[in-house]
């Protein structure tokens, strides 16, 4: 089967000894981590600490599993001090150079974000166009534009971190807090989550089906910014300030990702599967992956997330424990992660222990997406809880 085939090449790519590369990588984050705690180290605590020697050390272990990582981590570091180096410090006081122009158009945390919408919209026309016309160049440029994309919300991500701190030091925060910050982070993840199974499963065809729901992400967050200026860095509220979002929030998105990139693939399997039925010889379906392989992923980015859903889930009442005094008050947001995580596990439950493959998994998959859509962001519009600050 192709799918298995990819699958242990990518286990035998995992048993080779470690090159000069993979060592170059290791030293690179090791020293990018202890620059880190140099840096910032006195506003750390110890969970803080423990973070950023945990994230050093998946890093290097996803980096060594993932080698297009160590690309894409060069580059939002280059970029990322590119933007730093671009503010002017006066008197221990740190402003942005107004007339800098790498960091105005290009850099700064909006102008990052701006350029990253772009490419996603882009690359989804582009995986399109490709799939139409059979084009390599065309499937290329789509990945190239969409791995800019990605690398353009990261460094975003990175220097809103920073800014947050000029703009008023009791401002700082990683930018995961607000429903502004998160559509960026789900969009970076969605795509890159994306682009690990297009190298894994050596096909672009899947690429603008993935790219519609980014889209639709980017389009919220482009209305979001201009209509009702979310952009504007604003003060967290105390709930917020804490270590758990450091880690509760990124797992969480993951999740969501995942079911995105599910649904895209439940929603490609069912035209597929149409076009087949209609003329077996449909240029269309010859030009898509096979079934069994789109069943397949759709069955291990669904696995993926329930994992990672269920991790950010634990935490999240860990932290609830502590921000609130108990692990579980059934507030909207938490009843409607519940939903969604029993929504998947009897996803998985039943193909693992009925055997349900194809159409009826792929629909449950698309009408998932609904799910996880009001439970992301339709709690915040029309219900409200211990989670209203993250309110339209």
């Amino acid at each position: 089967m192709q799918t298995e085939n990819y699958m242990d090449e990518f286990k035998d790519s995992t048993k080779t000894s470690l090159s000069i590369r993979d060592i170059a990588w290791a030293l690179f984050v090791i020293l990018g981590a202890i620059y880190a705690w140099n840096q910032y180290g006195s506003l750390m605590d110890q969970f803080e600490v423990g973070i950023l020697a945990g994230t050093a050390i998946g890093l290097i272990i996803l980096g060594r599993l993932w080698q297009s990582i160590q690309q894409l981590t060069l580059w939002v570091t280059g970029l990322t001090f590119l933007a730093l180096w671009s503010y002017q410090i006066h008197d221990n006081v740190i402003t942005a150079n107004e007339h800098a122009f790498f960091l105005k158009f290009l850099v700064s945390s909006q102008s990052a974000t701006m350029w990253m919408s772009a490419l996603f919209i882009l690359s989804g026309v582009t995986y399109f166009f490709a799939l139409i016309t059979k084009s390599e160049f065309a499937g290329k440029s789509a990945s190239v534009f969409a791995w800019s994309a990605v690398t353009f919300g990261l460094v975003g991500m990175m220097v809103r971190w920073r800014e947050s701190y000029i703009i008023n030091f009791d401002y700082g925060h990683i930018p995961v807090s607000s429903l502004y910050e998160v559509f960026i982070l789900f969009t970076v993840i969605t795509g890159l989550l994306y682009l690990f199974y297009e190298q894994r499963y050596k096909t672009r065809a899947l690429g603008g089906f993935v790219m519609l729901v980014i889209s639709a992400a980017v389009a919220f967050l482009l209305w979001y910014t201009f209509d009702k200026q979310a952009n504007v860095i604003q003060p967290l509220v105390p709930a917020l300030k804490s270590y758990w979002m450091k880690i509760h929030v990124p797992a969480n998105f993951i999740g969501y990702g995942s079911f995105s990139i599910a649904a895209m693939i439940g929603l490609a399997y069912l035209l597929t599967n149409r076009a087949l039925e209609k003329n077996p010889d449909s240029g269309f379906a010859k030009r898509m992956p096979s079934l069994e392989v789109m069943d397949d992923l759709m069955y291990k980015t669904i696995s993926l997330g329930f994992a990672f859903f269920t991790i950010a889930t634990v935490l999240g009442a860990m932290w609830a424990a502590e921000a609130w005094g108990g692990y579980w008050s059934w507030d909207p947001k938490e009843t409607w992660a519940l939903i969604v995580w029993l929504n998947y596990a009897a996803w998985l439950h039943i193909r693992m222990s009925k055997g349900w493959r194809g159409t009826p998994m792929a629909w449950w998959a698309l009408i998932g997406l609904l799910v996880t859509t009001f439970a992301f962001l339709g709690v915040n519009m029309f219900l409200s809880g211990l989670h209203s600050y993250g309110e339209l």
